[in-house]
């Protein structure tokens, strides 16, 4: 593989440069002591491109994906990594060279690959019904090896799912059920969407699609235990637009953010529509429902990051910043407004909570953050260095910031036990060293995150920056 000339490119500097090789190592050197009752396997995922791109637009969100595995067990760690063999890798494998163009744009790929499948299997990476899936935006999930993390393909689940999915799947910790969307499922630029609902075994129990205001690339949405939310926001897809050279995606700043409500097992034919002005949210933290309203955290901001305007200009990035904010759609007014306040000053993003609660009124959430003024004043964008957990009972947050230029991850939560108290468990984050350009896993008491982790697994290597990560606990 080559990535000699893409130097220039930021997303191939520093700690978001791909990683050259696969790796397995049986016993990971431990600061600290694992706790006795932890044991499972942690697994992220991110870009990490198998060979330098075709065009000059190379975004980091369209890097093949690369799958990393930590598995804890009797007070040792040991830890694996694993491109996601998609056929788009597969392909580029055998020719030795990179195929697609960014985003699968056909303005920049071979002509090999007309219909060919795009898909990276990048974004998230969930357990389900005793299966492993990574997720990306475009694409059916893509089932790996629990244990190995050697392909199993595309999945349609009996032929049922012939279509695009979504990255952030909403599990229903009661039913077992997992919730499904997706955008513009007809294909790049169509003003659609897709909703569908598998049971805890993997069967397909319901899949329809519907119209929308208009194309948008709504990377997450929320799912109370009465309500389902569809949000619409004007970071757009035009496949015109891609075909010109343009972004594929692109923010649309005329536009109004929407929201779709629907009640569980009723049909997207009779979704309500809420508004507000046009704001961006990547990820939710939950949402549940409140007598006749329903309220949401999210992580907003005034743009969408990362991404150009319609006009192929670069968003001022203060704009793009997110901060954990507070929706409130409420049913019974007659009202079709957005309900909007923020809740706390610190730029964030990577929201998480005790998934047990997942569509139920929270108590606690964890995300990473800037965690000192100075630090979100410099303009790192999504390099995070600090961790926060939010009481939303008292309105207090705590921290833990790491050294200077060090910079964590998405934290995710795992419970003591199945029926310990909300936030009884430990957070677990992966971190960059920059001074010894390697990475840490870090393991912390969730009810102490001010008290440093009560675990530092040294990894020899470093983990390329990533989006999402999973817990899944051994029997």
């Amino acid at each position: 593989m080559s990535y000699s000339n893409n130097q220039s490119n930021p997303f191939f500097t520093g700690n978001f440069a791909p990683v050259d090789a696969e790796r397995d190592i049986s016993d990971l050197q431990i600061l600290g002591n694992i706790p006795a009752d932890l044991a499972g396997t942690l697994y992220r995922v991110g870009p990490n491109p198998h060979f330098g791109p075709r065009d000059d637009n190379y975004h980091w969100f369209s890097g093949d994906g690369m799958v990393h595995a930590w598995t804890i067990h009797a007070g040792r760690v040991a830890y694996r990594n694993r491109w996601v063999r998609t056929p788009k890798w597969e392909l580029e494998n055998r020719a030795g060279r990179a195929l697609f163009g960014t985003f699968g744009n056909p303005a920049t790929s071979d002509p090999i690959t007309v219909g060919q499948n795009t898909g990276t299997a990048n974004t998230n990476i969930v357990w389900h019904g005793g299966r492993l899936f990574a997720l990306e935006e475009g694409h059916q999930p893509f089932e790996l090896d629990v244990r190995t993390l050697s392909p199993k393909g595309h999945q349609s689940f009996g032929g049922v799912l012939n279509t695009r999915c979504t990255a952030h799947p909403k599990f229903d910790p009661h039913t077992g059920e997992m919730h499904i969307f997706a955008y513009s499922p007809d294909g790049p630029g169509t003003p659609t969407m897709l909703y569908g609902v598998l049971d805890r075994a993997c069967n397909m129990t319901r899949l329809e699609s519907f119209e929308v205001p208009y194309a948008s690339m709504a990377h997450d949405f929320m799912v109370t235990k009465s309500h389902v939310l569809f949000p619409i926001m004007p970071l757009t897809s035009s496949l015109e637009r891609a075909m010109r050279g343009q972004s594929l995606f692109a923010w649309e700043a005329g536009l109004r953010t929407h929201v779709g409500v629907m009640a569980r097992g009723d049909s997207t034919q009779n979704l309500r529509w809420f508004e507000t002005e046009a704001c961006h949210v990547f990820h939710v933290m939950n949402a549940w429902d409140d007598g006749d309203k329903i309220v949401a955290y999210v992580m907003q901001s005034d743009v969408a990051p990362g991404l150009p305007d319609a006009e192929g200009r670069t968003v001022a990035p203060a704009r793009a910043e997110a901060r954990l904010c507070r929706w409130t759609l409420d049913l019974a007014a007659g009202k079709t407004q957005i309900e909007r306040a923020y809740i706390d000053d610190l730029v964030a993003e990577f929201p998480r909570i005790d998934d047990r609660f997942s569509g139920l009124r929270n108590r606690y959430g964890f995300y990473a953050c800037h965690g000192e003024r100075a630090v979100r004043d410099a303009g790192e964008g999504v390099l995070f260095g600090s961790l926060a957990s939010f009481d939303f009972s008292t309105n207090q947050r705590r921290l833990y910031t790491l050294p200077a230029g060090d910079v964590t991850s998405e934290p995710v939560f795992v419970p003591r036990s199945l029926g310990a108290e909300e936030g009884d468990g430990w957070l677990l984050s992966v971190v960059w060293r920059a001074n010894e350009r390697r990475s840490d896993l870090l393991i912390f008491d969730a009810v102490d995150l001010p008290g440093g982790p009560l675990a530092t697994v040294q990894l020899p290597v470093r983990v390329p920056f990533g989006f999402h990560g999973n817990w899944r606990p051994h029997a």
